[in-house]
């Protein structure tokens, strides 16, 4: 079977994204953003020009690094943070949340660093990701944010995909369909 792909553009840059399955009928367009430094500048451009007012940026680890960094940096140098896959030695302790992400094929944890918990207490935390789709990641964040104290005032993506394209809290750039097995979109 040869490889299908879906033709997009986002921020203005024209890219194809792989379809790869993620059960016997379903497929996704596969969003990777790590190694396209045009891709990732032009989109926190263009998700920066759309946000709300904030204190802190987070996202969670590891595809939205990129675009949270570039945004934070676009941003003035601005201190972000990050919900870690797992609990790091200079953490001076953690809170935890527990997701399912569509491409992944176990449960997986969310931690974040006490300290940083602390800087966001009371601040207005704008959650970054590079895509939304089932949005437990999201989910995820966003309970680590309550369990700091952090006010959420807005939650962004560059892709907003299946059914997260219907939701009227996020913020985001493009739609991407999921597609059935033949490479159709649905």
């Amino acid at each position: 079977m040869s490889l299908m792909y879906y033709n997009t553009t986002i921020a203005g840059l024209k890219r194809s994204l792989p379809l790869c399955p993620i059960s016997d009928e379903l497929m996704i367009g596969a969003f990777v953003i790590f190694g396209d430094p045009e891709l990732t500048t032009a989109c926190a451009k263009e998700l920066l020009a759309r946000a709300p007012e904030y204190d802190y940026l987070i996202s969670a680890e590891a595809k939205g690094i990129p675009l949270v960094h570039e945004m934070a940096r676009l941003a003035g140098n601005q201190k972000y943070f990050l919900a870690r896959k797992a609990p790091k030695l200079y953490m001076t302790g953690v809170f935890e949340a527990e997701l399912r992400s569509i491409t992944t094929e176990k449960n997986q944890k969310l931690y974040l660093d006490t300290a940083d918990a602390e800087l966001m207490r009371g601040k207005r935390i704008l959650i970054i990701d590079d895509v939304i789709s089932t949005g437990e990641s999201l989910a995820a964040v966003e309970h680590l944010v309550n369990l700091a104290g952090g006010n959420i005032c807005g939650k962004m993506t560059i892709f907003a995909e299946g059914d997260a394209q219907t939701r009227n809290d996020i913020i985001y750039l493009e739609k991407l369909p999921l597609f059935n097995k033949d490479g159709q979109p649905i």
